[in-house]
């Protein structure tokens, strides 16, 4: 049972409203711009760049993606690209992480796509959301996934208005779990054994944050 205090703040929440349906459409004229990033939606022409960090093995490691050839890579980003609309469990859109000033490797007069930011809805019932990301390891450990996540997050939180954004890591990606707990997510719970990726079972954590949280923090 929830304490008494938990429970009145649950309900002063209100019941599930989320902004749906939501085209991410929309993001490619008004992008997310941050400090150092832009933010739009990820395309398929974004196929080569994406290739260059879906083709190494450290990247693969911590995520559930087989190793694919160019040919079978740039068809899987076509299918992320394709996917705009949020309106019921399983929707997900995709933004491309493009760093101004540094050229895309098959066009230098576009700017490189240096990793790239999921939503997905886990439960449009209950207002809840999934965020997932991936960076190039050549450009980890300069802030750029924390800068990218939390524009994302507080996207999330004021135009989407989810209840709750969750996070699902590989146990192992310690990375990815200091940028939760940057972004206030607290671990919620570590599933056994949850997936068999790369010949072995791999525990799956939690990471998660109410809407009233992400309000409080924000100040």
């Amino acid at each position: 049972m929830p304490s008494p205090e938990r429970a009145a703040a649950a309900a002063a929440d209100g019941p599930p409203a989320l902004r749906f349906p939501f085209d991410a459409a929309a993001l490619t004229e008004a992008p997310i711009i941050t400090e150092r990033l832009v933010l739009r939606p990820l395309e398929a022409s974004d196929a080569a760049d994406v290739f260059e960090y879906q083709r190494i093995p450290e990247v693969l490691r911590y995520l559930p993606w087989p190793e694919r050839d160019r040919a079978e890579a740039y068809e899987h980003t076509a299918k992320r690209a394709a996917a705009r609309v949020l309106a019921d469990d399983g929707d997900f859109f995709v933004l491309a992480m493009t760093l101004p000033g540094t050229p895309s490797v098959d066009d230098v007069s576009g700017d490189r796509v240096i990793g790239d930011m999921m939503v997905r809805v886990s439960s449009a019932k209950h207002a809840q959301l999934e965020l997932g990301w991936v960076v190039h390891p050549d450009f980890q450990g300069k802030g750029y996934a924390r800068e990218a996540a939390t524009a994302i997050r507080d996207f999330a939180f004021e135009t989407l208005n989810p209840h709750r954004i969750q996070a699902f890591l590989d146990a192992r990606n310690a990375a990815s779990a200091a940028l939760c707990e940057r972004l206030g997510m607290r671990r919620e719970a570590t599933i056994l054994e949850e997936q068999y990726n790369d010949g072995e079972w791999q525990d799956t954590a939690l990471y998660g944050v109410l809407r009233r949280e992400w309000a409080a923090a924000k100040g």
